[in-house]
């Protein structure tokens, strides 16, 4: 095969050096949530934190992969976000920004990274609390958890992303919560964040995705976001907005100086993937970056609020559809939970005991597959508080 040939052929899992680097970004993903959670204390400032996080994710993927012939990209997918209380997602503010955390915030830190385009993306919920989580903040967080262990079961070829979607808003139901509407889970591909094959987190008439079955060797990033609250996401403030994408179907002749400045900086440095303008020069980027949004060369991605008083929970993971079944590639241990809610629903527990992997047809190993299973179901505790197997 010629290296023509080779590009043109999608990359996908059937090949191990693409699952390698998956698993590498994955590492260095969890790493760095791991670190942004160390950081998030009380009275500390959120773009501070961000700035770590979105650092720390630069210099790990600039130490791999450095020796190879053929330049690899890699570095920051989605820039890091810290979504505190009734704030749903995306907020990452600008340097000037003074928002600090407080004793009690429930946050969601939700950021990814990538190498040569294969893209590992997380999202989690931390309570900035001692001991226990306890009451309405245990049931959102219990039911985000819940749901995507079920997701992570459900989400293996033969099934469809409509099953996948009746499951979570029923976990979230048992909890006496509600699955955030509007948000899609996407199938990643090299150098796509957003692939055409999604996962609706509910499905209502204003929604509508094309039906699908999920296939071995994708690989899809499970979007999670509940809420005690009625789940119907807010814009409050445009100008809060500060992660796009390049829309790069769309082109325009910017009339503003400053816009062809931003614009340009934008295609050099971020071609692909959502950027933060805290990473352009701010004075600049506040006017080019209008002119760019007014002519859609931009793709937004706003910050979104429920009511104040509600409690939002967050978690995100990456799976990688294998031959041998479904590996979950990103994620981070929980704090003690203890919701108010027990599952008591046989078909969610049915749902919870369904094993990751995948026995494999004939050959001597099959009973071993049976205890494989089993160990594989052990996280239908992560219902009651415990955490989620790495």
């Amino acid at each position: 095969m010629s290296d023509d040939e080779r590009e043109e052929k999608e990359l996908d899992l059937s090949s191990s050096e693409v699952v390698t680097k998956y698993k590498t970004a994955a590492e260095i993903i969890n790493k760095a949530l791991k670190l942004v959670i160390s950081e998030c204390k009380p009275k500390a400032k959120i773009v501070d934190i961000c700035e770590k996080g979105d650092s720390f994710i630069r210099e790990q993927t600039s130490n791999v992969y450095k020796n190879v012939k053929k330049k690899i990209e890699r570095g920051v997918a989605f820039p890091t976000c810290i979504s505190v209380n009734n704030t749903i997602c995306h907020f990452s503010p600008l340097a000037s920004d003074e928002t600090v955390l407080e004793e009690g915030d429930i946050v969601k830190i939700d950021l990814a990274c990538h190498i040569d385009g294969f893209i590992a993306a997380v999202a989690h919920t931390h309570v900035l609390q001692e001991g226990p989580i306890t009451g309405r903040a245990a049931d959102v967080i219990a039911a985000a958890n819940t749901a995507a262990e079920v997701a992570l079961r459900l989400v293996r070829p033969g099934k469809k992303n409509k099953d996948v979607t009746e499951a979570i808003q029923k976990v979230a139901a048992a909890y006496d919560c509600k699955i955030v509407e509007g948000v899609l889970s996407h199938q990643l591909k090299q150098f796509v964040i957003d692939g055409n094959k999604v996962v609706l987190s509910i499905s209502n008439p204003d929604t509508r995705v094309d039906d699908a079955e999920f296939e071995e060797n994708e690989v899809y990033a499970i979007d999670i976001l509940t809420s005690s609250g009625e789940g119907k996401p807010k814009l409050l403030d445009e100008k809060q907005t500060t992660i796009y994408k390049r829309a790069v179907d769309k082109s325009y002749h910017l009339k503003m100086k400053a816009s062809r400045f931003i614009f340009s900086e934008i295609s050099q440095k971020f071609p692909i993937m959502p950027f933060s303008a805290r990473a352009l020069e701010e004075k600049r980027a506040r006017l080019g970056l209008v002119e760019c949004m007014n002519h859609e060369l931009l793709q937004p991605y706003p910050v979104l609020h429920e009511k104040p008083g509600d409690f939002v929970a967050h978690i995100k993971f990456t799976v990688l559809l294998m031959p041998n079944g479904s590996d979950r590639v990103t994620s981070h241990p929980l704090q003690e939970l203890q919701p108010t809610k027990t599952i008591d629903d046989p078909e969610i527990k049915a749902w919870l005991a369904l094993g990751t992997k995948t026995k494999k047809k004939g050959g001597g190993k099959k009973k071993k597959g049976k205890k494989e299973d089993k160990a594989e179901a052990e996280p239908e505790d992560s219902t009651n508080g415990a955490t989620p197997q790495e």
